[in-house]
């Protein structure tokens, strides 16, 4: 047994590691990513331990990589530093953070700092978020997200290449920054959350990934046109890509309570959080269930919005249902070409849910 140790902001928190070694075969190569992904869970009352436990739960079952979240609770890059501390092999992504709460070099000295920490296991997964949480949580104006991302991105990338950064954006200007120290990797991958045509074309240009969020199955491979396109015109191939879409899970051999808990999820997304994943389900083909769980919501009939979500819906945009129809589905996105499915649990899905979630959709998948 040998100890590993975690500075926390309550103190050092020493976690006995008594598992043997472990092969987790998908690696970041080449600008491609494989295997499937998972991202902590979002309980408010999770604790420090309990997060270690699911990283090495995550890792002792082969999961490629642990995507950490942002929203309105603990910040991703200090859950990362504890991950990073507790484990040993499995890749360590934001998942994501918002390109409107740091600055550029602030979010590159962070990433550098983490991947020297993990021995070089970070992924960077940046997002534009939207108005009512930039502007109102963080007060920040929600302007030019898509030249924001872009910036960011060419800065983060200067920055970790080591030398001296002086950089004349439209939004950011840097005069003479360098980090005081080398970074490990000066190719950390950068991956972007997108879901507009606009933003997706932006993501083949310039980031190393797209991360999908709440895009049907069947409209991902569409929607992806624009990747291709994008990374053409900077005379990339678009196979250089990693494509990491975010899937609603929650598998059980009670299928019903697994159902229950995504159905929930994605009412929430598409009646309650503006326009975005509405207008993307009615963009492809599902007018009919986004109006009915939108109308159910805005009149505060949170029940009607969550039995809106119909089967047809549950199948394309989640893994959900008995364990064995959820290794099928998630078979179905590799088959289809997604590199790096992500597995996320429904804020209300229990411990025991999303445990047996987590060990019923364990890699391999050949």
């Amino acid at each position: 047994m040998f100890l590993i140790f975690a500075l926390y902001p309550a103190g050092i928190i020493i976690c006995p590691d008594p598992r043997p070694a472990v092969n987790v075969g998908a690696v970041f190569e080449g600008g491609s990513m494989k295997g499937v992904g998972i991202v902590t869970p979002y309980w408010p009352d999770i604790k420090p331990g309990e997060l270690v436990e699911f990283a090495r739960l995550a890792e002792g079952l082969g999961y490629h990589s642990i995507w950490v979240p942002e929203m309105w609770g603990r910040d991703a890059f200090s859950i990362l530093g504890l991950l990073a501390a507790n484990t040993t092999r499995i890749k360590l992504a934001t998942g994501i953070v918002p390109v409107f709460s740091r600055a550029p070099s602030v979010i590159a000295q962070t990433i550098a700092t983490l991947d020297e920490i993990s021995g070089g296991r970070m992924i960077l997964g940046l997002g534009t978020s939207g108005p009512a949480v930039i502007e109102n949580w963080h007060g920040v104006k929600f302007k030019k997200p898509l030249q924001r991302t872009r910036e960011y991105v060419e800065i983060i990338r200067m920055i970790l290449s080591g030398g001296r950064v002086d950089y004349d954006g439209e939004l950011f200007k840097l005069k003479g920054f360098r980090l005081q120290f080398r970074p490990p990797r000066p190719d950390i991958p950068i991956l972007v959350a997108a879901i507009g045509p606009k933003n997706i074309r932006l993501t083949g240009e310039v980031a190393d990934g797209w991360i999908p969020f709440l895009l049907p199955r069947e409209g991902i491979n569409e929607a992806g046109k624009e990747l291709t396109l994008g990374a053409e015109s900077k005379g990339r191939a678009a196979s250089e890509l990693s494509v990491c879409p975010y899937i609603t899970t929650s598998v059980s051999e009670d299928a019903e309570t697994a159902k229950a808990a995504v159905k929930e999820h994605i009412a929430y997304y598409i009646g309650g959080m503006g326009t975005y994943y509405y207008n993307t389900l009615v963009r492809f083909g599902y007018g009919e269930e986004a109006d009915a769980i939108r109308s159910a919501w805005e009149k505060a009939n949170r029940k009607e919005a969550v039995s809106a979500v119909s089967e047809r819906v549950l199948d394309s945009l989640s893994v959900s249902g008995t364990p064995g129809h959820g290794r099928y589905i998630v078979k179905a996105y590799i088959e289809d070409g997604m590199d790096l499915p992500v597995l996320l649990f429904p804020p209300k899905a229990s411990r025991e849910l999303v445990r047996e979630s987590i060990e019923s959709l364990a890699p391999p998948y050949s």
